[in-house]
């Protein structure tokens, strides 16, 4: 995979606002509400699928490796959190978002809305069970998975929901701009 120099710096820059996403927080339990998600779907949206991705990957690597980037810190052991799940749910949302986006002939509100929908809906398919799963068998807690989803779905869907509107709007006026201006995910 070769990348431009221009690529690589905005790999970085998506991953460094991913990371300020998971400070900017309100705390709540087992779940915080932070900008992460924003930050990525922003990285699909813009950058397209595999720079999107590429992102996120270098967010999540960076915080296994040891900086405490994650809202909890950081390390090979978060992936114990019961929060990883949704870093590995930003990876799959910003590939997801740039592949039904990147290629779009007409951007509009609908047609950026949906693929980011798509990407939300990832975050959370991969977010939730892998909350359940590590509280119920690596915690050891007894949980069902409705309790999962009252910890990890339902306080904050309309907010993210929210989200995906805002990031749609704003896609539809900086998208076409960003083409007019030659630059082409």
């Amino acid at each position: 995979m070769k990348f431009k120099t221009r690529d690589m710096i905005l790999v970085a820059m998506f991953a460094a606002l991913t990371a300020i996403g998971a400070f900017i927080k309100i705390p709540t339990p087992i779940v915080p509400v932070t900008l992460q998600y924003l930050f990525c779907a922003f990285s699909g949206v813009l950058l397209g699928a595999r720079l999107g991705l590429c992102s996120q990957l270098l967010y999540v690597g960076i915080g296994l490796s040891g900086i405490p980037i994650f809202t909890k810190g950081g390390g090979i052991s978060y992936v114990y959190q019961p929060t990883f799940g949704y870093l590995i749910g930003f990876i799959i949302c910003a590939y997801v978002i740039g592949k039904f986006t990147e290629k779009l002939k007409e951007v509009n509100f609908k047609s950026v809305f949906f693929p980011v929908i798509l990407g939300l809906i990832s975050v959370y398919s991969v977010g939730v069970p892998y909350l359940y799963m590590v509280i119920r068998y690596h915690i050891g807690k007894p949980i069902t998975f409705m309790t999962a989803l009252k910890l990890g779905f339902f306080p904050f869907i309309i907010q993210d929901i929210l989200w995906s509107v805002l990031i749609s709007y704003i896609a539809i006026k900086v998208v076409p701009s960003l083409r007019k201006a030659g630059y082409n995910q």
